[in-house]
């Protein structure tokens, strides 16, 4: 079995780690280029009522309980006082950007469009630090770079590809709040789109060879540099409601299973609320876990319900299953605020994202 080291780091990385979700992320993108691919040379398409289901699909049955899992799991074995701290961040976090979106939704929109940018950029460069090193990021800077990269292919590379269809979506989430608002600071969008496809590919240009040169030849450049390029084309080649809406469950949400199963294991503190979940006894661990799964699920659901309430056009004006999308590309992006800063970037002892 070969090995590639971790930057900055003398633990050494199985070439193998990750396995079958690994696997799996890859094929399934691969096999969604290919299909869709295969289908604009044939002059089909997809109507956008199939698209929305399938986000709806992806991102609410299959990505939702991976995020609330991710937040559960990092909460296990840790003292109460930390429990509290992160529980009152979080809910801070989702009150801020609530209060943001009907204030300045046109800002909120911004802050939607960031967070999906750095959940898949942190989260990505994490992952690969743990599955399959990051010998080829040399300094904090080129790091950065690469968490850039692999997350502008989420919002940026559809912006590109599929200008129509990602304004028309961004139109519909800012009227959800104030409907017109993104009229007024529109401008020119293709030039910016152009600016901002220039933008991004010199910064893949850079990042890919800066990675080249300063390959140790263990691999990890090449890994980095195959699936940066594979997310660049599945986001180019594959319909942007359905890209986004498959992307996290199938990518982000499978490769941190993967990186949870390659690293250590996490350290653990005693006297935290859910120190239940590691009785003896599996009836109280039972009923534990599908009592944390309730109150999860109502705190999730219930906040989803106040925002649709207090939203003066919930569907943003669009037909029910465009607004949908809309409405919950938002709610998440609520969500995934404090997943982001709360759950990765504050926790330093070990987040989400945690690779030892």
């Amino acid at each position: 079995m070969g090995y590639t080291r971790r930057f900055g780091r003398d633990r050494l990385v199985s070439e193998t780690a990750g396995g079958t979700p690994l696997t799996v992320s890859r094929v399934a993108l691969l096999v969604l280029i290919a299909g869709f691919a295969a289908g604009r040379l044939a002059g089909l398409s997809v109507s956008l009522r199939v698209q929305a289901g399938v986000y709806l699909l992806g991102m609410v049955a299959m990505n939702l309980p991976h995020g609330g899992y991710e937040h559960f799991e990092n909460l296990r074995r840790r003292a109460a006082s930390f429990q509290r701290g992160y529980v009152g961040a979080y809910l801070l976090s989702v009150a801020l950007f609530v209060g943001l979106l009907f204030l300045a939704p046109v800002a909120g929109l911004a802050l939607a469009v960031s967070v999906a940018m750095a959940k898949g950029g942190l989260g990505g460069v994490k992952a690969m630090d743990a599955l399959s090193g990051t010998d080829h990021l040399r300094t904090g800077p080129q790091w950065w770079l690469a968490a850039a990269v692999r997350g502008g292919a989420v919002m940026v590379v559809p912006m590109v590809f599929w200008p129509e269809v990602f304004y028309a979506f961004s139109t519909i989430m800012v009227n959800i709040f104030e409907p017109g608002a993104l009229a007024g600071v529109a401008g020119d969008f293709g030039t910016r789109r152009l600016a901002l496809g220039a933008g991004y590919g010199a910064l893949l240009v850079t990042h890919l060879g800066l990675g080249y040169w300063r390959s140790a030849g263990t691999g990890s450049f090449l890994a980095d540099a195959a699936e940066t390029l594979l997310l660049v084309a599945y986001f180019a080649v594959v319909p942007v409601v359905i890209a986004v809406g498959l992307y996290f469950p199938l990518w982000y949400s499978a490769r941190q299973v993967a990186r949870a199963t390659a690293v250590d294991d996490e350290p653990g503190d005693a006297g935290g609320w859910l120190d239940f979940l590691d009785a003896d006894d599996p009836r109280l661990v039972a009923m534990g876990a599908w009592g944390v799964l309730i109150a999860g699920s109502v705190a999730t659901f219930g906040l989803a319900a106040l925002v649709w309430t207090l939203a003066p056009q919930p569907l943003g004006g669009a037909s029910l299953l465009p607004g949908l999308v809309a409405f919950w590309s938002i709610f998440v992006s609520i969500i995934a605020l404090p997943h982001v800063i709360v759950g990765g970037l504050a926790d330093r002892e070990r987040g989400i994202w945690y690779v030892p």
